[in-house]
């Protein structure tokens, strides 16, 4: 994964969690769906966040991966053994990771966008982590990322939300949408955050 991030800046790898970790993080993700414990997710930050459901279409419950159940503490756990070796390698003074559960419902999608707010340095990298069992094409939902840094017209890849799948990538750099998923979609998505910019 580091040597895929140091090479092009983002890196997809599959099972990247096993079968019994995904479907803790999935058990838990529903139970807080079905307590009511997620919101519409917006755009923007602080007195500026707006809905615009022209522009994305999902609910979010943010986390504490100390407060939160055992999956998602477990899961924590592998971020911060995943922030220390990018420390050492890539030398980015990642100092902590936030994070929500994204769900989309049947239409949802996020149109073409950078995760780095405007003003802000702090999201250096985006790391996503699907939780899509059995998913198939039909469903809808992938990931479209832009290859090439700042560019949202060159290259592109579209990846799969299949259970256990992590992409990484550099959060004000690639350019990503969700197309419109035809099924419930779930993922937990975050941020490695640093006081420093990416240089």
């Amino acid at each position: 994964m580091v040597e895929g991030l140091y090479d092009r800046g983002w890196v997809c790898l599959d099972h990247f969690l096993d079968p019994v970790e995904s479907a803790g993080l999935l058990g838990e993700c529903l139970e807080k769906w079905f307590a009511g414990d997620f919101h519409q997710a917006g755009v923007g930050r602080g007195a500026s966040k707006v809905i615009r459901e022209d522009i994305r279409r999902d609910q979010v419950l943010w986390l504490d991966g100390h407060g939160s159940g055992s999956a998602v503490a477990g899961y924590w756990q592998k971020l911060d053994q995943l922030r220390e070796a990018i420390n050492r390698r890539l030398f980015l003074g990642l100092k902590d990771f936030e994070g929500h559960f994204a769900l989309y419902p049947s239409g949802g999608f996020y149109k073409a966008h950078l995760d780095r707010h405007q003003g802000t340095t702090d999201r250096v990298l985006t790391a996503i982590l699907y939780l899509n069992p059995e998913w198939k094409p039909a469903d809808g939902g992938r990931l479209k990322l832009w290859t090439t840094p700042g560019d949202k017209e060159g290259p592109y890849e579209w990846i799969e939300p299949r259970m256990g799948t992590l992409v990484v990538f550099l959060s004000g750099d690639h350019w990503h949408e969700v197309e419109v998923a035809q099924a419930q979609r779930h993922s937990l998505t975050g941020w490695f955050r640093s006081d420093q910019a990416w240089p």
